[in-house]
């Protein structure tokens, strides 16, 4: 190996060490957390299927039956993830008004439903949305029941417009299942604002569609850095991409993965199946197509190294150099021909 081989690996060791030490740091500040998810909506609207449907198992507590909406306070799915559940703020008797604002305004996440085969957005419904909103802005609207209703683009149409134009509205169907991997991923993206979307994905049983969600957004970004178009300036962001990758999906499956696995598994995808060997080739054949072959070759390797962990975890294979080496060449090979 020349000395410019070595140095090149050493700045990937080097960037992958850093990388590791930030996502790792990051990961435990997010565990440290707590998440309070406030639900709102009348007791046929399908909170607790649809909770039920998100974390993958049922969550005890949630979802209040007929007469049951006498106290209202959290119930914990985790040690560090609560449900408050009301069926609205027009329901509940004057004493506990107050109490359950208070949870509104400090959850995390607030998720309004809306019966698609009811009346959807009553006058009590936008009542209750307008109370919410002037304390917390961090709102899904979840129309439920979409598989028992027609025209569900308009009802979502006319619900967006009502509510400002401002808020996502998510249609899903908590019997069949429709729309919730939207749901999960709307979610996450609120919660990764306030750093706490690796505690939640973690916490629940679910986990292959947000590491898909996650792999292909990696995938993505490690392509955009691969058309950087300076010689060499795309291996640290690409390092670190894949690093962060790593860690996320070892927090998911509560796999830990040590920094020196980490470093062996990504120093192996960059350098010892793909990396920039393939580039320069490709630079070679096609002279001037420097972008679309990094981003090409950047967001294949990471999509496969991506689905190798998956893969790995989802099968409990040992996650060694070696083992995701051999997952991650056929993965490899597949993204190649397509």
């Amino acid at each position: 190996m020349d000395i410019t081989s070595k140095q090149w690996e050493d700045e990937i060791k080097k960037a992958a060490a850093e990388a590791y030490d930030k996502e790792i740091a990051a990961i435990n500040k997010q565990l440290e957390q707590e998440i309070l998810f406030a639900l709102i909506g009348d007791v046929n609207a399908g909170k607790s299927s649809t909770i039920n449907k998100l974390i993958g198992e049922e969550v005890a507590g949630v979802g209040a039956e007929p007469g049951e909406t006498t106290e209202i306070k959290p119930h914990a799915y985790t040690d560090k993830i609560y449900f408050v559940d009301t069926p609205g703020l027009n329901d509940i008797n004057h004493k506990n008004s107050e109490e359950t604002l208070k949870y509104f305004k400090n959850a995390d996440v607030v998720l309004f439903f809306l019966n698609a085969a009811g009346t959807v957005f009553s006058e009590s419904e936008k009542e209750s949305f307008l109370q919410i909103e002037k304390i917390n802005k961090n709102i899904l609207v979840v129309l439920n029941k979409i598989d028992a209703a027609d025209e569900i683009d308009r009802l979502v149409k006319r619900v967006r417009k009502e509510t400002g134009e401002k808020y996502e509205v998510v249609p899903i169907s908590s019997r069949t299942g429709e729309n919730i991997d939207l749901l999960r991923n709307k979610i996450l993206e609120i919660l990764k604002k306030k750093s706490k979307d690796i505690l939640f994905a973690k916490s629940i049983k679910e986990k292959a569609a947000t590491a898909h969600t996650w792999i292909i957004g990696a995938a993505t970004s490690a392509g955009a850095a691969g058309a950087l178009p300076v010689p060499g300036s795309d291996i640290i962001p690409i390092t670190a991409i894949q690093i962060g990758l790593l860690t996320k999906l070892a927090a998911l499956y509560n796999k830990p993965l040590s920094k020196e696995t980490a470093k062996e598994i990504v120093l192996t995808t960059i350098v010892g199946n793909i990396g920039k060997s393939i580039f320069r080739q490709v630079l070679k054949l096609f002279p001037g197509a420097g972008s679309i072959a990094g981003a090409s070759v950047a967001g294949a390797m990471t999509l496969a190294l991506g689905y190798a962990m998956k893969y790995a975890y989802e099968h409990n294979i040992e996650i060694t150099g070696k083992n995701i080496k051999e997952i991650y060449t056929r993965y490899r090979e597949r993204a190649e021909k397509q």
